[in-house]
C-alpha cells in the first residue's frame, strides 16, 4: 500500500510539474472554407467555440474557392466572395486570432479521379501530362499516382501562383501564407523535360525558398506541412507521414524562418525534435484520435519545459487539423449526438480541454 501511495504521489506530482511550463504560442485550427449557405454556422463557430477555447491561429484552406479577381479563371466551384472572405477574417481579428491562408502548391493537383483547378485551366504545368486520370483511383496503381504535382520549372508558373498568394493574403490581411507541401509523390519525374535527373530534394528545396522569398518581400512567413522533410525509409515512418522519394534532404536546403506543421495521425512520431534540433518553429498536428492528440500535447509540454531557452521557442505548439469539409466537420461538431470515439469533432473538443486546463494550471 505504501508504494501504491509513493506511486500515486509521484505521478501526480510529475504531471503537475510536466504542466506548470507556460501557455502554447499556437493553439491553432486548420479547417476548409465552408459554402455560402453554411458561412453564418462557421462564423458562429469561430466566434463562440474557437475564441473560447483561446484559439489564436486558424489556417484556413482556401485552395481555389475564392473569387480570385487576377486569375478568375482559376475559381473552383463553391468558391466565396471577397466579402465573405472577409467575414471570416472580421470575426478573427475581433478575438485576435491570426489568419493563416491555404492554397495547396506543388502537390496535391489533383484528387482521386479529378484534376485539380491550376492544372485544368493551365495543362502545360502538369509534371506528369502522360499519367492520365483514372475513371476510378485506387492505390497502389500502375503509375504510383495518388495526386498530381504541378512543374516546378515550368518558366510561366510562378507568376500565376505569386498572384494567388499575394491576392489572398491581402483579401485576408495575412502576414503568414500555408502553401501545402504535403504528400509530394511527383517530383523529378523521368518524364518531365524540365525535372528529370534533378535532384529530388533540391527541387523540392528550391521551391520551398522561392515561396519563401516571394512572400518575405512583404513580410509575410512561409508555413508548410512537414512530411517532406522526414526520411520515411530510416525513420520507418513510412510514405505518408514521411518522404520515401529522397525529398527529405531538403531539411537542410531551406531557409530556417519557415514554419513546420509537423502532422501524425497513427503514433506519437517524435520528429518536432527533429525539426526544433535543425532550426524550425514547429507546430504538432493531430486529426481524429483524442488519446493521440493528448499525448502529443503533453509531449509539447514537455520539449518546451525540459529544453534550453533557444530550443524551448522552437516548440510553438498544437494545431487540430479537419479534412473533411467544413460544412461536414459543423454537421459533427453541433450534432445532438455524441461524437464517435475516435472524429474530428471528439479530437477538437479533447484537444483544447487538454490545452486550455494546462492554462487554467499555468494562471494560477
Amino acid at each position: 500500500m505504501k508504494k501504491l501511495t509513493f506511486l500515486f504521489i509521484t505521478v501526480i506530482l510529475c504531471y503537475v510539474d510536466l504542466f506548470a511550463s507556460d501557455v502554447l504560442p499556437v493553439r491553432g485550427f486548420c479547417i476548409a472554407t465552408p459554402e455560402s449557405k453554411h458561412l453564418d454556422r462557421f462564423i458562429k463557430f469561430i466566434d463562440e467555440e474557437l475564441a473560447s477555447r483561446k484559439v489564436n491561429t486558424l489556417v484556413l484552406r482556401i485552395d481555389y474557392r475564392y473569387e480570385f479577381e487576377r486569375h478568375p479563371e482559376l475559381r473552383d466551384h463553391g468558391f466565396l466572395t471577397k466579402q465573405e472572405l472577409q467575414r471570416i477574417v472580421a470575426v478573427c481579428q475581433k478575438h485576435q486570432i491570426r489568419i493563416i491562408p491555404q492554397v495547396n502548391l506543388l502537390g496535391h493537383q489533383s484528387w482521386a479521379e479529378s484534376t485539380g483547378k491550376l492544372l485544368q485551366v493551365y495543362p502545360q504545368f502538369d509534371e506528369t501530362p502522360g499519367v492520365r486520370m483514372p475513371d476510378k483511383h485506387e492505390w497502389p496503381n500502375a503509375d504510383s499516382l495518388y495526386c498530381k504535382s504541378y512543374c516546378p520549372l515550368h518558366p510561366d508558373l510562378h507568376n500565376i501562383i505569386f498572384n494567388l498568394i499575394d491576392e489572398i493574403c491581402d483579401a485576408c490581411d495575412a502576414d503568414a501564407f500555408h502553401a501545402g507541401m504535403d504528400e509530394v509523390f511527383y517530383i523529378g519525374h523521368k518524364d518531365c523535360p524540365r525535372c528529370a535527373g534533378h535532384d529530388k530534394a533540391e527541387l523540392y528545396a528550391n521551391e520551398v525558398n522561392l515561396l519563401r522569398g516571394h512572400l518575405k518581400k512583404k513580410k509575410r512567413q512561409l508555413w508548410i506541412w512537414g512530411d517532406r522533410l522526414i526520411d520515411g525509409n530510416a525513420t520507418g515512418i513510412g510514405l505518408w507521414e514521411g518522404s520515401a522519394n529522397n525529398t527529405h534532404r531538403a531539411i537542410d536546403l531551406i531557409s530556417k524562418d519557415i514554419v513546420i506543421c509537423d502532422w501524425h495521425y497513427e503514433r506519437a512520431e517524435p520528429t518536432a525534435t527533429l525539426f526544433a534540433l535543425k532550426g524550425f518553429n514547429v507546430v504538432t498536428c493531430p486529426w481524429q484520435k483524442p488519446e493521440l492528440a493528448v499525448v502529443q500535447t503533453q509531449d509539447m509540454f514537455r520539449l518546451r519545459k525540459n529544453s534550453n531557452h533557444q530550443l524551448r521557442n522552437r516548440y510553438q505548439g498544437m494545431m487540430q487539423t479537419i479534412w473533411s469539409g467544413a460544412d461536414a466537420f459543423l454537421d459533427e461538431f453541433y450534432s445532438n449526438s455524441a461524437p464517435a470515439d475516435e472524429s474530428q469533432a471528439a479530437c477538437f473538443k479533447v484537444l483544447f480541454d487538454a490545452i486550455n486546463v494546462t492554462n487554467t494550471t499555468i494562471s494560477h
